[in-house]
């Protein structure tokens, strides 16, 4: 899951303790949320359009899929004029804070581990907030990337 650090970083849901992934407006994002995340999966947290971008730290589903609450609320720049509560358009989960990284693991990082040259992430064209990432990859991360 990617978020922007100067809106809502690693540190803002360590504070926070858990937050709804909401906002998300693409349908391949939500479609992520409401049929692959489970609770208890864990979320590689992505610092991105920042200087320089990497995963921040860990995550973990805490809810599944429900409403996505900004859709009904005509004064949040989310609102779906479309979206009523008896046929929701867009859905979130609520995420947990797992682990702040010591260190960033950069973009740039990644970009140079072979081991990880399937990730969606560095793909050209691959700009949706939440990318699903293999078992093996994660796990891989996990063990040789993070301090």
């Amino acid at each position: 899951m990617k978020s922007e650090p100067d809106v809502f970083s690693i540190d803002h849901l360590k504070k926070d303790k858990t937050t709804l992934w909401e906002g998300v407006r693409n349908y391949q994002a939500r479609n992520f949320m409401m049929n692959d995340m489970k609770k208890g999966d864990e979320i590689l947290f992505y610092h991105s359009s920042c200087e320089p971008p990497g995963i921040a730290g860990l995550a973990v589903v805490t809810k599944e899929k429900q409403p996505d609450p900004s859709q009904f609320d005509k004064k949040s720049k989310y609102f779906d004029s479309k979206a009523t509560k008896e046929k929701p358009i867009w859905y979130c989960v609520e995420v947990g804070f797992e682990k702040k990284f010591e260190e960033l693991v950069p973009l740039e990082k990644l970009k140079v581990t072979k081991e990880l040259s399937d990730l969606l992430v560095l793909k050209r064209g691959q700009r949706l907030s939440i990318q699903p990432v293999t078992k093996t990859d994660f796990e891989w991360i996990k063990k040789n990337l993070v301090r």
